[in-house]
């Protein structure tokens, strides 16, 4: 089956409330969608960030794909990887990338009428969550609600919130929110929290023997996640976990990170890597250095690649990420017990509300 020309999509949808992390400030959340097809197969990935994306997708790499075997995603995959050579893989390429090479896994497994779980082979038919939200821009009764709602109301027994407030500036606040949020879910609950990069390596340090009295075992970026030699500092220092890695864009990128010692838990973004291509090569260096790893955002996205490795931790069920699935998506999981079931119908088992959502869309 040979790939036709991919279609690109751009969405932009307000969040439900204003929302910050340690270090950057958001009113909306936009959400790149491309669909590519081969015989009467159609599949769908996406990532987030710029609309910009949206045009790199269109402009640079959907042209290249066409006329390629839909089922040989590696070399689809590399190709792309060498064609941005010149415009540089971080950032608004590597997401494109990430997009397109979603979309081609799903397609593959619909086209062989599997559950892309199954195509991809499991380690688990259920894969952990967290809840994950948080934000400093949260009111307590907000974030209270938020955090109740998962750990008492659909029993998700670990949960995230946001740290680091203008810029590690309030770190009072900070505790404070922290202490608040312990007394929400109770002392069973696991407690991790996500300083956005925003702390200097001794305020760190502070900060967690602070965090450390309150159960709190996930350290998320307590500094900028390019420190990896003030990354190791914290993870040698503090007897949390200490995790990064959101940020790679190529597989280099987690090389550095774990070879540094830098975490404990070594985040992958399948929207930003490369894709489930790149994901899984990922997760496979950080099995052979005895690490975890974490899915970072777009849940629905990871589900299936989640269930496939032996080293996974958890997906982070991203509030925002979260919203726009189900909004934009039918087929949506349910995190009910702190788990989800990927190995259900065919492809990633989403499939696109085109007309659902067409007031979102803005390219």
């Amino acid at each position: 089956m040979k790939l036709n020309l991919p279609v690109v999509s751009v969405y932009t949808v307000p969040t439900d409330a204003p929302e910050a992390d340690g270090t950057l400030a958001w009113n909306s959340t936009t959400v790149v969608i491309v669909e590519v097809t081969a015989g009467d197969a159609t599949g769908t990935g996406w990532t987030y960030g710029p609309a910009a994306i949206g045009d790199f997708l269109r402009d640079h790499l959907a042209p290249l794909v066409v006329h390629r075997s839909a089922l040989d995603i590696p070399a689809v995959h590399d190709a792309m990887s060498r064609a941005i050579r010149d415009a540089g893989r971080p950032g608004i390429a590597a997401c494109a990338i990430s997009a397109l090479d979603i979309a081609l896994w799903d397609l593959k497994a619909r086209l062989l009428e599997l559950p892309l779980a199954r195509l991809l082979g499991t380690c688990r038919e259920r894969v952990p969550v967290y809840g994950s939200g948080g934000f400093t821009t949260y009111h307590d009764t907000h974030l209270a609600a938020q955090l109740n709602g998962w750990v008492h109301g659909q029993h998700i027994p670990r949960v995230k919130i946001r740290i680091g407030e203008d810029r590690g500036r309030a770190i009072l606040r900070d505790m404070s929110r922290v202490q608040a949020a312990r007394q929400v879910i109770g002392s069973e609950a696991e407690l991790y929290v996500d300083a956005g990069g925003a702390y200097t390596r001794k305020q760190a340090i502070r900060v967690g023997h602070a965090l450390a009295e309150h159960g709190v075992g996930w350290f998320e970026e307590p500094v900028p996640s390019d420190d990896l030699t003030g990354l190791r500092l914290i993870r040698d220092t503090l007897p949390c976990d200490v995790t990064a890695g959101e940020y790679g864009y190529d597989l280099p990128y987690f090389a550095r990170m774990i070879t540094a010692g830098s975490v404990d838990c070594l985040q992958i973004d399948a929207t930003r890597c490369g894709g489930l291509t790149e994901f899984l090569r990922a997760a496979a260096l950080a099995q052979a250095h005895g690490l975890e790893v974490s899915a970072h955002r777009a849940p629905h996205a990871h589900a299936a690649v989640s269930a496939a490795i032996p080293n996974l931790r958890h997906i982070d069920w991203f509030h925002d990420h979260v919203r726009m699935e189900d909004m934009f998506f039918d087929g949506a999981l349910d995190p009910t017990g702190g788990t989800v079931t990927p190995a259900r119908g065919i492809g990633h088992g989403l499939t696109l509300r085109t007309e659902e959502v067409r007031e979102y869309r803005v390219a």
